[in-house]
Order: C-alpha cells, then sequence, then structure tokens
C-alpha cells in the first residue's frame, strides 16, 4: 500500500504544486514540463516522458480536464477519467508531478509553472508551441522529441473498435 500513497503524492492541485515548485526551485532544481490529454496511456507516451526527464531534474505533467478533452476530442472523449489518466501518469518513475488544467491549452500553467524546459512532440515542428513564449522569455528552452511510429490514442481506439466488431 505505501508504493500507491508514492504514487497519489505525485498527483498536485495548483496550490499543491506552488508549495512543491517553491521547494524545487530552492534546490535549482531544472524543471521540465510538458502536457496532454493521455487518454489511453501507451509507448508513445511513455518515450516522450522518459526523454522529457532526461532533459532535467523535474518532469511536471500538465493534464486536460475531461471537460477540456471533451471538448478538443469529440464526444466520446475521454476514455478514462481524469483520476484514472492523473493515477497511470503518476505511476511512471519519471514522472515528478501530475497536475490539471481545465482549459483547452496549458497557456496559464505553464505560466503559473515557469519550466525551464517545455516538451512537446516532434508533430509540433514548425508550429506555434503553447506557452514558448513565456518559456523563452524566461531563459528557458523549448524542445522537440522524436514521436514513437504507430503509436497514438486515436490509433488505439481505431484498433480497438476493429477488434470489437
Amino acid at each position: 500500500m505505501e508504493k500507491l500513497k508514492i504514487v497519489k503524492s505525485k498527483i498536485f492541485t495548483w496550490d499543491e504544486l506552488q508549495r512543491r515548485l517553491a521547494i524545487w526551485k530552492f534546490q535549482e532544481k531544472k524543471i521540465v514540463f510538458t502536457n496532454g490529454c493521455f487518454d489511453i496511456l501507451h509507448l508513445g507516451h511513455i518515450e516522450l516522458l522518459g526523454k522529457a526527464r532526461e532533459l532535467g531534474d523535474i518532469l511536471i505533467v500538465g493534464m486536460n480536464s475531461d471537460e477540456s478533452v471533451h471538448r478538443i476530442k469529440g464526444p466520446h472523449r475521454p476514455v478514462n477519467s481524469h483520476h484514472a489518466r492523473a493515477f497511470a501518469l503518476a505511476a511512471l518513475v519519471f514522472v515528478d508531478a501530475v497536475v490539471m488544467f481545465e482549459e483547452d491549452t496549458p497557456y496559464e500553467l505553464i505560466r503559473f509553472i515557469q519550466p525551464d524546459v517545455l516538451v512537446k512532440g516532434k508533430d509540433y515542428d514548425g508550429k506555434e508551441i503553447v506557452g514558448s513564449d513565456v518559456v523563452k522569455a524566461g531563459g528557458g528552452e523549448v524542445v522537440t522529441i522524436e514521436l514513437t511510429k504507430g503509436y497514438s490514442t486515436t490509433h488505439t481506439i481505431e484498433k480497438a473498435h476493429k477488434v470489437h466488431l
């Protein structure tokens, strides 16, 4: 049961994260941030998060709320609740904190955290990455990471539908 308490302790409200951020920044930890819906956790997510964590000392994952996922992805999403998604992310050894945001983008959360590194997948190359202005203004960097081919939540859902039919 102790391991489950550790996992739960990595899921933060914004107020709880503010206190933890103060400690990490006092300790001069390099803060890495990434975000997403993480509706069905798959190999692509895990590899991206693992690579993101290698870019600093602390990895904070911003996760869209259920309402936000519904607005972005459509009426049949999310498949998993925010509680289940946060718990799965927090169970990963290289994730230090999971925090949910209600908006469609993590812009306000990025302003709140002020990370040293902002990470997105390479599919964002050439596109405006939300929060990049905040991170760069603070002297941080924006990094895109190669995605694992053949893995996406949409593809997983489509495959499950075909198997179910």
